[in-house]
């Protein structure tokens, strides 16, 4: 019965990592406190529905590909990020960002300008008001859910390193019991996972439950809000080339 104490090691790693993860999950799905009815009757700004869809760095890309379609910036298929009009100003906090990240050159390599830009403070400031709404999952639960994942990953790593060394620890008429035993806890914690995977990750990356319902509503028939909620992928070749950082391949 050399193998009973891998197996009760095994539940116990996957017990955990299971807790954890729906514990993190549910507090992630919370409503802020004080504001039970978080969402209700709210309305996305084209920038609240990119951060919530696609975190700092989709707000990022938004304001850049707004800049380039008002003819402010130019976004070069090659990777960089030109100021056209450098004696325009900002009109908002985040062209600011923009303009800041990309200096008193008006130039810059576009991978060095989204990084700066989601660090910016407005970017936190907007973060910042969509969780106090209710609407965004707040760095704290973004944290713990991923570990929770983590957790849940290396339960089931585990158990089938230990089944598998039990399994070759026993005689051989004894390795049905055990592939049986620890078919449970391997069970348990892929179930999990899975779970974790296409339920909470969706929402729990960015938007809560609440900023999710908000999210859907918004139609893509605005190129705009098409980039907030669908990403770069709805831009043409050019375009993504350009936030991307270099020149898209053309086929002969």
């Amino acid at each position: 019965m050399v193998w009973v104490p891998l197996l009760l090691v095994a539940c116990v790693g996957a017990g955990l990592g299971c807790t954890r993860l729906f514990r993190a999950s549910l507090m992630a799905a919370l409503p802020t406190p004080g504001d039970p009815d978080a969402g209700d009757g709210a309305e996305l700004t084209v920038l609240e529905a990119a951060y919530l869809a696609g975190g700092p760095l989709r707000v990022t890309d938004l304001t850049l590909v707004a800049m380039h379609r008002e003819r402010r910036l130019l976004l070069a298929h090659t990777g960089w990020a030109t100021v056209v009009d450098a004696h325009g100003g900002s009109r908002d906090e985040w062209e600011s960002a923009v303009l800041g990240a990309i200096g008193p050159g008006g130039q810059s390599p576009i991978p060095a300008v989204r990084p700066a830009v989601a660090a910016a403070d407005a970017v936190r400031s907007l973060a910042q008001r969509l969780v106090d709404r209710g609407l965004a999952v707040s760095d704290a639960g973004r944290r713990e859910v991923a570990a929770g994942v983590r957790a849940v990953r290396a339960a089931f790593l585990l158990t089938l390193v230990l089944g598998t060394a039990a399994a070759l620890l026993v005689p051989g008429a004894e390795r049905t019991v055990v592939v049986a035993g620890f078919a449970l806890p391997l069970l348990a914690s892929g179930l999990c996972l899975l779970i974790g995977r296409i339920e909470v990750y969706p929402y729990t990356r960015w938007a809560s439950p609440a900023g999710q319902r908000l999210l859907s509503g918004l139609s893509p028939a605005d190129p705009l809000t098409a980039l907030a909620t669908r990403g770069p992928a709805v831009l043409e070749p050019e375009l993504r080339a350009a936030l991307r950082g270099h020149a898209p391949v053309r086929l002969p």
